[in-house]
């Protein structure tokens, strides 16, 4: 993806002394529009990231906590998810830009800046659940149009009793065999 940087996540590291520099950033679906990414209703997203400069490396930690409203599979109702998750990455030099290693950044000996918007929208987006199921779907507590027609179309308790009584009385004799064992 040759997605145009945003200025307002380079990271002019040439200017930092040696130490622990703190950045946020506060990403919202304009941020994720960017990336062309529309699975979000709306996002509220803070970024804290922790840039370690050392004489020869940097070590950064990002943390991303906050809320995206996405609709659920099961019923396309849509919710609030809380995302909450962390990155760590190393960035060294070497003679050419290598981004292959997703804990590891190499840039070419002479740059002055990094831009960090991709490593924090692989950080959010990747922090997504596979399945995003409301809370109410799971509680009970969510009154849908289409978990009633589910509860309507699921095989019923009570029909799989009667299924279960009209049993031929041979079958039982093959049951003992197996638990005589």
């Amino acid at each position: 993806m040759n997605t145009k940087q945003l200025k307002e996540f380079n990271i002019p590291f040439v200017g930092l002394k040696l130490g622990i520099h703190q950045f946020e950033y506060e990403i919202d679906n304009t941020f994720f529009e960017h990336f062309d990414y529309d699975e979000f209703n709306s996002s509220n997203i803070s970024i804290q990231l922790e840039f370690n400069k050392k004489s020869t490396l940097f070590e950064l930690k990002f943390y991303a906590r906050g809320t995206v409203n996405i609709n659920c599979d099961v019923t396309n109702e849509p919710f609030d998810l809380p995302i909450e998750n962390d990155l760590f990455l190393v960035i060294k030099f070497g003679t050419a830009y290598n981004d292959e290693n997703e804990e590891l950044l190499i840039l070419p000996h002479g740059e002055y800046e990094v831009n960090v918007q991709q490593y924090i929208y692989e950080l959010v987006v990747l922090g997504l659940p596979q399945k995003r199921v409301h809370p109410g779907v799971e509680d009970g507590t969510l009154d849908s149009d289409i978990l009633d027609k589910l509860e309507e179309l699921s095989p019923k308790k009570e029909t799989l009793k009667k299924d279960n009584e009209e049993i031929d009385p041979r079958w039982d004799k093959l049951k003992n065999l197996l638990n005589d064992k």
